[in-house]
């Protein structure tokens, strides 16, 4: 069974960070030649794709994140980082991480097999 953990999140003031993490806790799959994802989903929004790392690219990232969010993968191990500065309130949300892309749009969330259950951001203006 795959099992990703998301931890990090948290509640904020406007223009804090926060940095998420991603463990990948499989003891079969390193998922180390895989595109990993980070999505977030506010209520009553769809999930939207946050930044796309793909192994030997750099990441991809929204419009709405770029320039304030970066996302590594330090040495291709098991833990996936979203690091997050200048936040705003419209970036309150669920955030989490993806892994094993299918081929298509990255920010087509249906294109990645495997989800962590998630971790609440939370940005107060």
């Amino acid at each position: 069974q795959v099992r990703l953990v998301e931890s990090g999140g948290g509640s904020v003031q406007a223009g804090g960070s926060l940095k998420l993490s991603c463990v990948n806790s499989n003891t079969w799959h390193g998922f180390s030649g895989c595109g990993w994802a980070w999505y977030r989903q506010a209520p009553g929004k769809e999930r939207e794709g946050v930044v796309f790392l793909e192994p030997g690219s750099p990441p991809i990232y929204a419009d709405s994140v770029n320039g304030r969010f970066r996302c590594s993968r330090p040495d291709a191990k098991n833990t996936v980082y979203l690091e997050m500065n200048s936040l705003k309130p419209e970036d309150t949300a669920v955030y989490y991480c993806a892994v094993y892309f299918d081929g298509g749009m990255w920010y087509d969330w249906t294109r990645f097999r495997y989800w962590g259950q998630g971790t609440q951001v939370t940005v107060s203006s």
